[in-house]
């Protein structure tokens, strides 16, 4: 099969198309033909191997699985022994080890059937993004109907799902974002939209019940100080500090501060799984949510997709598409 690998950590000029062999389902694993499979900020970090501190999770001096990718969307191929539930012919999305190939394996509880409402390619801009915008406003911050909601990032692929989320939760919303993204992050359901070139989220003493950081390069005293008395920060997005712990200082100050500050102070390191996969299709299916696709490339040109993205604040999602549709 085709796919995008890598030999050795570093930028996307290091990502080759190659002729790999196929994949086999062993127990409890799913062999799927990948139709399309999303692109973010979590490929770039593996992609870099940065910050270091990552590397005994992914592989000391290259990456331990060299075929890049996580968010997926096609059919089932074939079960391997002791899987129930999923068949040949199947749709279905969510991670897939290594995506970025015509074939990948997946866990059963890490994929859920597709909703029928959306296409492959629509599908492959989910499962990362949407659970983790999902986890950070429900699992972590308990987000109540009335509530007032921030999303920082809100243009990007977790603050689009964020933004919607929030709406369809009955909290009134507001995203910060670039200003010609503005339209776009209206058209999402917030209320109200800061331009983050020459408005700060402070301004007119504003406070927010609940701030969902996916940008990360702001402090934290002026997080904070957007906060209501009680409020919660949850922040997925920390791209600062060095490249040895990256933005793990700023993530023990938060669990410091929580100890003793009236604000739950969190981080968020999401895990797709299937019973929230299972809340996101019903959402969808629904209409209260609609995944967004910003751009989408070829498999060979995944390199470029991943540019695209190091160059600027994609509007939803970037995918790859492994099999075109009709």
């Amino acid at each position: 099969m085709k796919a995008i690998v890598q030999d050795v950590y570093g930028s996307a000029d290091t990502l080759r198309v190659r002729d790999i062999d196929r994949p086999s389902p062993a127990e409890g694993e799913v062999l799927v033909r990948v139709h399309a499979a999303g692109v973010g900020p979590d490929v770039r970090h593996v992609m870099t191997g940065l910050p270091l501190m990552v590397r005994p999770v992914f592989g000391l001096r290259r990456p331990r699985n060299p075929v890049r990718g996580w968010d997926g969307a096609g059919r089932v191929e074939a079960v391997g022994p002791k899987v129930a539930g999923f068949e040949p012919g199947d749709a279905v999305y969510g991670h897939l080890d290594g995506s970025f190939a015509e074939y990948a394996l997946a866990k059963p509880e890490r994929i859920a059937p597709k909703p029928k409402n959306v296409t492959f390619r629509q599908a492959a801009a989910v499962p990362v993004s949407g659970v983790t915008a999902l986890q950070a406003l429900h699992t972590k911050a308990g987000l109540r109907a009335g509530q007032k909601v921030l999303v920082i990032g809100a243009s990007g692929g977790v603050g689009s799902y964020a933004v919607q989320l929030g709406v369809a939760h009955g909290a009134e919303v507001a995203g910060v974002c670039g200003g010609r993204a503005a339209k776009y992050v209206r058209s999402l359901g917030a209320t109200t939209v800061l331009d983050y070139t020459c408005q700060e989220i402070t301004e007119r003493h504003r406070r927010y019940d609940v701030i969902l950081d996916a940008a990360g390069n702001r402090p934290l005293p002026l997080l904070r100080r957007a906060l209501t008395p009680t409020g919660t920060l949850v922040r997925i997005g920390g791209e600062g500090g060095n490249r040895w712990l990256g933005d793990t200082g700023t993530q023990l100050r938060m669990a410091l501060l929580t100890r003793f500050a009236r604000h739950d102070l969190l981080g968020l390191w999401a895990v797709v799984r299937r019973a929230d996969l299972l809340t996101l299709t019903a959402l969808i299916e629904s209409g209260d949510i609609t995944p967004v696709v910003d751009s989408t490339y070829p498999l060979p040109q995944a390199p470029d997709a991943i540019r695209h993205l190091e160059r600027g604040h994609p509007r939803g999602k970037v995918v790859l598409v492994v099999v075109p549709e009709a």
